[in-house]
């Protein structure tokens, strides 16, 4: 449990307290700037939470009263969707994010297709090879390229077993979380819609 700080004292970067008296003039005002933005900071950062929680539930709300319209019930996420307004000025956009990863018949995709390519000898098979290898290639993060990877199944190659690869690929797909995110827009004089934006960093 943290300690409160002693009157007349700040706590230092050590955990420890230091009298006021002993610190430059220039530094206790420093550390009074940097607490006064955080401050401001984390309360709006609060406040955003509580307008995103406020207006899932405002969508979900209208989702479930239009879907009454027709006799059913919607259930679950309500990602995906478009909103706009009666005039077309502004819109809202709920998206869904999913993050996904891939088990070890990803390996064993990876060995299909490498026998594939081991029999295709020139002409336009160069080309898939290039795209397999950059699809497999593993960043410095340690992580490979997950849209690339599912990029792969969009190719039309007439082979067994690139057909059980594809399959493969599609058996490994591990679905490890999704967000919802929504993003509002007002159109501009011509025509476009602008992103509402309220990452402090781009405004």
């Amino acid at each position: 449990m943290e300690m409160n700080v002693p009157a007349g004292y700040r706590r230092n970067s050590k955990g420890g307290f230091d009298p006021e008296t002993m610190i430059k003039e220039i530094d206790l005002a420093r550390d009074d700037l940097v607490n006064e933005i955080i401050e401001k900071t984390k309360t709006i950062s609060e406040s955003l939470v509580l307008l995103k929680r406020a207006m899932f539930n405002d969508i979900r709300a209208f989702c479930d009263l239009s879907a009454e319209k027709y006799g059913i019930s919607f259930g679950g996420s309500k990602g995906n969707l478009q909103l706009t307004s009666y005039d077309g000025k502004y819109r809202v956009l709920v998206a869904v994010n999913e993050s996904i990863s891939f088990d070890e018949r990803l390996q064993v995709a990876k060995a299909l297709i490498d026998e594939c390519i081991q029999d295709w000898v020139g002409g336009s098979r160069d080309e898939v090879k290039v795209l397999v290898n950059d699809a497999f290639y593993v960043g410095k993060s340690g992580k490979i390229n997950t849209s690339r990877i599912l990029g792969l199944r969009r190719l039309e190659i007439k082979d067994k077993r690139w057909a059980k690869a594809m399959d493969a690929i599609s058996d490994s797909i591990q679905r490890i979380d999704s967000k919802e995110y929504i993003r509002t827009y007002e159109r501009n004089e011509d025509g476009e819609y602008e992103l509402i934006n309220l990452d402090i960093a781009k405004l």
